[in-house]
């Protein structure tokens, strides 16, 4: 085999069905299997689908296998209406890492995130490391009505599963009115994320159960789960990556040094100026540090 078709075949998807916990997972593969070469799993959070890890997947598999999930009610994935619990997201992704014949190291953003934690917790054979790219804490969670992502994320249940044009669907994201900083107005969301970004995200909705973001504006997305207890649990090397809370980030301050000190192994990095989107808004950066952290396993 000449070297332009074996680094073409390094660098080809295979997109397939996975079982999950009663529902079938659209799931990305990245590159052959081969010995030795140990996967690493990549979970995207609320909203988005496998697609968001692209900017990370050809530099990260040149060293291991790189999966991408699509989770339950997200891309091509089913829908499980009334299961969208991270607990219930958690279950699929421990049933899929049962499949893997060698540990695998899960990089997860936001829900994603969570979801990593808890797998790792509840599998620490099958877990080798964890990304935790801007977990939301609890108590971020818990006062999400006074944030503007209680107002976003409710615009895109609106728009979810829509079969309007990507444009029209990014045009109407542009549009949504966020509380602004000084609680004195209102902000288009279009003038805080770029064109390419609301496009983006506005092709992920379309494929996207719109009842997915019903947990979290209920309040019952942490339903079934302690985080303190789960954070606790979690014995294998973790890379904590935080956003900056005053940019969008999800992890306050106080709540990522309380997560720091209940794992056993953690090194965390900071990312002051930065938003909640870190692998976009970073991705040099990111690939470095997490390529860095791979190598030190």
């Amino acid at each position: 085999m000449n070297e332009g078709t074996t680094s073409q075949k390094a660098h080809s998807f295979d997109a397939r069905l996975v079982a999950g916990d009663g529902v079938d997972l659209s799931l990305a593969t990245l590159g052959p299997e081969r010995p030795g070469r140990q996967p690493l799993l990549c979970l995207h959070g609320l909203g988005r689908r496998w697609q968001d890890y692209l900017p990370l997947m050809p530099s990260l598999c040149f060293r291991r296998q790189v999966h991408a999930l699509d989770f339950r009610g997200h891309g091509r994935s089913g829908r499980r209406a009334g299961s969208y619990r991270v607990i219930d997201h958690a279950r699929d992704v421990q049933h899929l890492v049962r499949t893997f014949r060698e540990p695998i190291v899960i990089y997860g953003h936001s829900l994603g995130a969570l979801v990593a934690a808890v797998v790792a917790a509840e599998e620490p054979d099958r877990v080798q490391a964890v990304v935790l790219e801007d977990p939301p804490s609890a108590d971020f969670l818990k006062n999400l009505d006074q944030s503007p992502y209680a107002t976003q994320f409710a615009a895109m249940r609106r728009l979810a599963g829509s079969n309007e044009p990507v444009p029209q669907v990014a045009r109407a994201l542009a549009e949504v009115r966020l509380p602004s900083a000084d609680g004195r107005g209102t902000i288009r969301l279009g003038d805080l994320r770029d064109a390419v970004s609301l496009r983006f995200t506005a092709r992920c909705l379309q494929e996207v159960d719109p009842d997915v973001f019903m947990p979290l504006l209920e309040e019952t997305w942490l339903d079934g789960l302690d985080l303190d207890a789960v954070f606790r649990r979690v014995r294998c090397p973790a890379l904590l990556l935080c956003a900056d809370p005053e940019r969008g980030g999800m992890l306050p301050r106080d709540d990522a040094d309380h997560i720091c000190e209940l794992m056993d192994d953690v090194t965390r990095m900071d990312f002051p100026g930065s938003g909640h989107l870190l692998h976009w808004l970073e991705t040099e950066s990111i690939a470095r540090l997490v390529h860095g952290f791979l190598e030190s396993l």
